[in-house]
């Protein structure tokens, strides 16, 4: 049985000028694009099994996390377009060498005030045992790559 120490979820907020809808559909119908808003950070998505905006779609991501290449095979859980929310699972890749079990889902919502949108990630995560660190790098990498994704849906055409 696992030790609730080995477990854990943590959560963070960004604020974009962007709309919900906009910012979901590029996670659920157009990953394959989001290179093209933060390279330096994700250098591609592929679609592997499935169907672009599915449940049940397999994706493989590139990005670069903490100065090293790194590769994630994800199995989308969940998407909710009435909530703009979708879950990733990790189901191969880099971060299952530290994580039993590494679960991200984001969820864009109208602000309270004026326009723009507050995007939810939750990570969910077993590491595999104490030696390793919580995953907050990780969690920083998703609020970085949303900036810049939503500073690419913004911009003038």
């Amino acid at each position: 049985m696992a030790s609730s120490a080995l477990t854990g979820k943590i959560e963070a907020d960004v604020e974009i000028k962007s709309s919900p809808g906009q910012f979901h559909e590029m996670f659920a119908h157009k990953p394959h694009h989001v290179h093209h808003t933060c390279y330096d950070k994700i250098q591609g998505c592929d679609l592997l099994e499935g169907e672009w905006g599915k449940v049940g779609t397999i994706i493989s991501w590139r990005y670069v996390h903490d100065g090293k290449a790194k590769v994630s095979k994800q199995l989308v859980e969940a998407i909710d377009p009435s909530k703009n929310l979708i879950t990733f699972r990790e189901i191969e890749g880099d971060q299952l060498k530290e994580y039993k079990s590494f679960v991200a889902t984001l969820q864009a919502s109208p602000k309270n005030k004026g326009s723009g949108s507050i995007v939810h990630w939750t990570v969910e995560y077993e590491k595999l045992h104490h030696g390793i660190a919580h995953p907050e790098t990780l969690l920083q990498f998703l609020v970085d790559a949303s900036k810049d994704i939503d500073a690419h849906l913004t911009q003038p055409n």
